[in-house]
């Protein structure tokens, strides 16, 4: 996708925090995306419809989009599939590792001026700074 402009990003940024500002005043839940995937695994019956309806809609939206003509991105996958996958593994393991995500951290922590929040973002966004440098430069990418 090529036409990204900072309005196209001020319009995403306003839905993502309409969102998470949503689930936390109708609900008082976090949207920590991470901790939402992970309490799927665990099963507890009366905290298991909404984390289903959360990511049900997660598949959904594009789904949707798709449908009512929205242009989609098709994102090329020229990477090798190994890093790709080690990459993945490393996120999850990180997230957990951390105790939350990028969008629990990043969205939500800072949004309620938490310190361990903004930290773990500062660390997320260093180490992804670090290995895009290592991965580009190291690996020939």
């Amino acid at each position: 996708m090529h036409n990204l402009t900072p309005l196209s990003g001020l319009f995403g940024g306003a839905l993502i925090g309409l969102a998470a500002a949503s689930l936390m005043l109708l609900t008082g839940r976090l949207a920590g995306v991470s901790g939402i995937f992970g309490g799927l695994l665990v099963f507890r019956p009366a905290d298991q419809a909404w984390r289903i309806a959360f990511v049900a809609g997660l598949i959904a939206a594009p789904l949707l989009a798709a449908l009512a003509g929205v242009p989609l991105p098709r994102p090329a996958m020229t990477s090798n599939m190994a890093l790709i996958v080690a990459g993945g593994l490393l996120v999850g393991f990180g997230s957990r590792m951390g105790n939350g995500c990028t969008s629990g951290h990043g969205v939500c922590g800072f949004a309620r001026l938490s310190s361990r929040s903004m930290a773990a973002t500062l660390i997320f966004m260093g180490t992804a700074i670090i290995t895009v440098a290592i991965v580009r430069h190291g690996f020939g990418g």
